[in-house]
């Protein structure tokens, strides 16, 4: 199995080493395996998992519903419950992406009226 450093997890997801630090102490990711001398190795599952945990950050899910969703990923429950979280934020994010294009008519109103 190939690992890579925290720097180059960071490089190939995006994120700070902090953030990376700081999805492991949540639970989000991990545990993240480590080498003999003690320094954290990721894994390709690793770097999956930092990328969908980021995905789902920029689509505005803290940190609770995160913990929520890992756990429910995690455990052994019907994938209805898995679904019915998912389809609650996608709704939730529907409404934000309207709220948006709201703003962006309303933004591109006033750049017509202005030019």
């Amino acid at each position: 199995m190939t690992t890579i450093t925290p720097a180059a997890a960071a490089d190939r997801t995006g994120v700070s080493i902090d953030t990376l630090r700081y999805y492991e102490r949540e639970g989000l990711i991990g545990p993240i395996g480590r080498s003999v001398g003690g320094r954290r190795e990721y894994t390709d599952d690793d770097i999956f998992w930092i990328g969908l945990v980021t995905c789902f950050r920029e689509a505005g899910l803290g940190i609770a519903d995160l913990r929520g969703f890992v756990a429910l990923l995690r455990a052994e429950q019907p994938p209805r419950e898995k679904v019915t979280f998912l389809r609650e934020h996608r709704a939730t994010l529907e409404q934000r992406v309207a709220a948006l294009r709201r703003a962006m008519e309303v933004l591109d109103g006033k750049i017509a009226y202005y030019s």
